[in-house]
């Protein structure tokens, strides 16, 4: 247990860091599922609309400091090209 104030301030702002992160994670990954089940359904345009809110959530969790730059930057790549992906062969 922290035994300065100091010491007990930081404990305070580390617990509500951690309560936002949280917050911040869970609503990334309910935006990727959201994208991944509207791909599953086969729906492109609820796909592409899920998409756009799911960059705007990972976006902004990197901007936070949740998410590494480059791991958001990955997961929004990944997500893109599965939206894609059906689209792809029905072109052809």
């Amino acid at each position: 247990m922290a035994n300065t104030a100091s010491a007990e301030k930081r404990n305070r702002q580390a617990q509500k860091r951690r309560a936002r992160n949280t917050q911040v994670r869970t609503g990334v990954k309910s935006a990727v599922k959201k994208v991944r089940e509207a791909i599953a359904k086969g729906d492109a345009s609820a796909a592409a609309q899920a998409l756009k809110a799911a960059e705007k959530t990972i976006g902004k969790a990197a901007t936070k400091g949740v998410l590494h730059k480059n791991a958001a930057s990955r997961k929004i790549s990944r997500l893109a090209r599965a939206v894609a992906k059906p689209a792809a062969p029905a072109a052809q």
